[in-house]
């Protein structure tokens, strides 16, 4: 069989739609629930030493030429060749499907948005422990942010409306978060001698 007649086979593992259309049982914050108890795999997950060190970045003088117009326009045509193959072969499989839409701005945000969210507890089954990846949602929000920076003076007014909401969502939760599992942490610590200094802790 050649590999242009391979067949397509397509799984569909999100678990939310790209509006961000919330759960209907969801609790409108999670200090509530999630953090409140602050299982153990939970607080593991908020210490530093646990994250992987981040890859070295290639120094300038190390990253490959750029490819030439001929060879980006090639590439482009290739590309869009077999993603039409790969809708075909979709749409064969799945009869009266609908269109995919086309890929926009708006759905690269709420994309990370929601990465974000589900890294902070906000896909957690109700009955469940939540788990959180406090360093990957850290990072959900960095990439956030040097995205609205990049983009900045290159949008519609609407895309930037939602940049910014989506932006200050992410990091109120990030900080909604952390904060309630460091007052779990705080509580189940025994009480400081008389006299002795106050631990760290973090204010609203």
């Amino acid at each position: 069989m050649s590999e242009q007649n391979k067949p397509f086979v397509v799984t569909d593992r999100r678990k939310f739609t790209l509006d961000g259309t919330p759960r209907p049982d969801a609790e409108p914050s999670p200090e509530r629930e999630a953090p409140a108890e602050a299982p153990a795999p939970i607080a593991a997950a908020a210490r530093p030493e646990v994250a992987q060190p981040a890859p070295p970045q290639p120094a300038a003088d190390e990253l490959p030429p750029a490819p030439t117009a001929s060879e980006m326009e090639q590439a482009n045509a290739a590309y869009q060749q077999t993603s039409e193959r790969l809708e075909t072969a979709v749409r064969a499989a799945n009869p009266g499907a609908d269109h995919p839409p086309a890929m926009t701005f708006a759905q690269i945000v709420q994309s990370i948005y929601m990465t974000t969210i589900m890294q902070l507890g906000g896909a957690t089954v109700e009955g469940e422990q939540p788990k959180v990846d406090l360093m990957g949602a850290r990072q959900s929000v960095d990439m956030l942010a040097i995205l609205s920076e990049k983009t900045k003076g290159n949008l519609t007014a609407d895309e930037s409306r939602l940049m910014d909401n989506a932006l200050f969502e992410v990091r109120m939760a990030f900080l909604e978060v952390t904060q309630a599992l460091a007052r779990s942490a705080a509580s189940r610590q025994p009480a400081p001698a008389s006299g002795a200094a106050p631990g760290p802790k973090i204010v609203r």
